[in-house]
Order: C-alpha cells, then structure tokens, then sequence
C-alpha cells in the first residue's frame, strides 16, 4: 500500500536446467524483477559485510558522478590491502582505472601514498549500464560470472566506474571510534571475531546508537532469565534466553538458548535455540541453530579430539553446525 515491499527471492532456474553460477549470473536470472519495477538505479550490497552506512547518500554521489557503477571504497593502510580487493583510482581520485584482487603491492589512494581503497562490495549500478554488462558478462564462457571479478572490472575498461569514499558518508550518532567500520564477515574465523568485538567492554562497533539503529526482526521472546545461580559476564544475551546455574563469560547468545547448571561457555557465539548441558564446557566456538551440547560434553578443551569431530577454523575455533549433536 505505500509501494514499499521485501521479496525473498529463492535460487531459481528462469534460464534454464542450470543454478546459479555466481552473484552476477543470480542477478541476471533475476532480472525480472528489474524490469517489473523498471528502476533508474540498482543497489547490490553484499551479504556477508557488517558496517552502518547510509546508502541513500552514495546513491545522491552516483546519480551526480553520471557513472554506469559506483564502487564503495573503505580507506585502508597500503601495507594491510593485499588482503582485499584494491580499486585503482586515476589522478583525480574518483575514476576506477583498474580493480586488483589481493595485489601484492597494492596501489595507493592519489596523494595519500600510505592509504589504498578497499572494495566494500557495495555497489550502485544505472539500470540499463548494469543490464548490459549482465547480458556480455552471460555470453562469455570464460567468465565465473561474478560481480567483483567479472562485471566491475568489465565496467572499469569501459571507463564507466567510479569510487565512493565510505569515510564520507555520514550517519548520525557516529563517533570517532565506530565511524568507518567495516567488516568482511565471510569466513568462521572473521564472523567470530566480530561477535567477540561486541561482547568487549568498549565495542568498536556501537549496537546502542540510537540515532541511527539497527532494525532487526524481534521474536515476541520473554526477557532472558537467570536462575540458580546462573551467571554471565561480559556477555550478550538474547530475549528468551535461560541460564540456570550455568556461567558464561565473554559470548553473544541469540534467542531462546538454555544453559544448563554448572555447564561453562566462554568466548562462543550461540544461535537461537541451541542448548548446552549440565557440566558441560564449550570454549572459542560456534553453535549454529539448535545445537545440543548434551551433559558433560567438552568442546574447545581438545585440539585432537575437536578436528576429529569438528569444523575447526584456523584460528582453532570450533564449529558445530545446524541441529548438530556433539559427542559426550
């Protein structure tokens, strides 16, 4: 009624027996809905980041920068961004002359010879820039048809790409702490590392800005509730959440997790409805939705015995996946 919608769009095969082949074949199998709506601009934001932006603001710099695509950049120190994927910008810092993944001497912001720009994966394309480069970038077989890989760098010969600095978008209640954060959270190492930075007595990233919040689904959860003693220190947790008798130090619990008494968690990351037993000891691990720690167990005590049992990260974080089990 206010031509306002959310439309989950599950993996489809419009094009024929074949699934997706990377994120930009997923939009251009998708690119019905670009025409249904018959939009002017088309934002593509990667999932797998968390930062607070206001993209409305770098939409306004695309519209006016007369570009096909407009890359988010985040500032990063040289010797730090060969870990990313580098855009090159020409002398007047704004145009993206060539996109470098992982470079080992990665190109420096013009004028700022110690800072290069980071790829953020944000993205705001001219619709119908976007719907051509989808449509040569689909003919190429050679292509893995990805939007970072393929489509930008595609774009970039074409002259057509330019820069946005993160470091100028301005979102209210920001502090010189939080301002132009940024992570990549797609790896288990990355993920838990961001969890643990919002357990810390001075987070870098700010849940509590009330200026600009993060608008989540809130299950209609009671408060979490500790009894028997339960404890947690230096902890989130989450509405419906019970620890009974249980402690736990410096770990997120999401919704409706049990603790059990005497059972130990530190330094982990709980999912909605996982449940830890009585006595058991969980340490620097991820609990994925509906995991059961039953009575006694011991996860991250034994490096050994884990990496048999386990997903083990390479920074020794384990991992135990959707409706898992651990072993006693």
């Amino acid at each position: 009624m206010l031509g306002n919608y959310v439309t989950p769009v599950p993996a489809q095969q419009r094009l024929g027996p074949r699934w997706y082949q990377g994120s930009a074949d997923a939009i251009f199998q998708s690119l019905n809905l670009v025409y249904d709506e018959k939009p002017d601009y088309v934002a593509v934001f990667g999932a797998d980041h968390v930062y607070r932006m206001d993209p409305s603001q770098m939409v306004e710099a695309h519209i006016a920068s007369g570009a096909g695509v407009t890359v988010a950049g985040i500032r990063v120190p040289r010797n730090q961004a060969s870990e990313f994927g580098v855009i090159e910008t020409g002398p007047n810092g704004r145009d993206i002359v060539a996109f470098h993944e992982k470079p080992a001497d990665p190109p420096s912001i013009p004028g700022e010879p110690d800072i290069a720009y980071a790829s953020m994966g944000n993205y705001v394309f001219s619709t119908d820039k976007l719907i051509e480069a989808l449509k040569a970038d689909s003919g190429d077989e050679d292509s893995v048809h990805d939007m970072g890989g393929n489509i930008i760098p595609m774009m970039t010969k074409m002259g057509t790409a330019h820069v946005y600095d993160f470091a100028a978008n301005e979102v209210p209640g920001a502090t010189d702490r939080d301002r132009g954060y940024w992570r990549d959270v797609g790896t288990l190492d990355s993920y838990h590392d961001a969890n643990m930075d919002l357990v810390s007595v001075h987070p870098i990233f700010n849940l509590y800005n009330r200026h600009w919040p993060i608008l989540s689904h809130m299950q209609p959860w009671p408060p979490a509730k500790f009894v028997e003693g339960g404890t947690a220190i230096e902890s989130i947790v989450g509405a419906g959440s019970i620890i009974s008798g249980g402690w736990v130090n410096h770990s997120v619990l999401s919704s409706d997790v049990r603790i059990g008494h005497g059972a130990h968690v530190s330094d982990c990351v709980v999912l909605p409805g996982a449940v830890v037993g009585r006595d058991a000891v969980v340490r620097r691990a991820i609990l994925d939705k509906n995991v059961v720690i039953p009575d006694g167990a011991v996860i991250g005590v034994d490096p050994v015995r884990d990496r048999e049992l386990y997903t083990v990260s390479p920074s020794g974080i384990v991992v135990l996946g959707k409706n898992a089990v651990a072993a006693v």
